[in-house]
């Protein structure tokens, strides 16, 4: 199996993917992350060549630091408590702008046991927030704590690789990449 530079990683892993091609761009990356800890960023600084990308990483696993650190309005998380698609696209945002990113990536969501504020275990979503807009989506997720998160962790670097695609996509073809909002879902 192919590695990157370091074997530390599968060269086909959704970390090495973005970084490589954050990397090619000369673009960074900054993460805020509540159900994940921690492991999104760690999934990325497991990539050999990662510190010409990676700016740095938030975890703000109780809600009032979702305010604090990341910058989601205080009235939002107040109004719709902290799993919600609004609040995981100011994390991303919030992240971007704090950490001096290109890019931010954010996670939210129930990872269990229990269900949280009315929210049920497995509803989480990822949000990324660019040069040119923000999308979120939704995931529905079953299985354990540890599962929930892997698969978390998986689906937030899918939605950055997308995303990356889309402006990619828009800079070769000379229209704008992705309308501020347009992308969002």
């Amino acid at each position: 199996m192919d590695s990157d530079t370091e074997a530390a990683r599968p060269a086909g892993s959704p970390a090495a993917g973005v970084v490589h091609r954050l990397a090619e761009r000369h673009e960074t990356l900054a993460t805020v992350e509540s159900l994940t800890g921690g492991l999104l960023a760690a999934s990325i600084v497991e990539i050999a060549g990662v510190s010409g990308v990676f700016r740095g990483g938030l975890v703000v696993y109780a809600t009032e630091l979702k305010s604090w650190l990341a910058d989601v309005p205080e009235e939002l998380l107040a109004a719709r408590g902290p799993v919600d698609p609004d609040v995981a696209v100011a994390l991303a945002d919030g992240g971007r702008r704090r950490c001096g990113a290109d890019w931010g990536l954010a996670t939210t969501g129930v990872a269990g046991p229990e269900p949280q504020d009315g929210k049920p275990v497995g509803l989480v979503y990822v949000a990324v927030a660019g040069p040119s807009g923000s999308r979120v989506r939704q995931l529905d997720l079953d299985g354990g704590r540890d599962h929930i998160r892997a698969v978390t962790v998986r689906e937030a670097l899918r939605l950055l690789a997308e995303r990356l695609d889309d402006t990619a996509a828009g800079e070769a073809d000379g229209r704008p990449a992705d309308p501020a909002g347009a992308g969002r879902r």
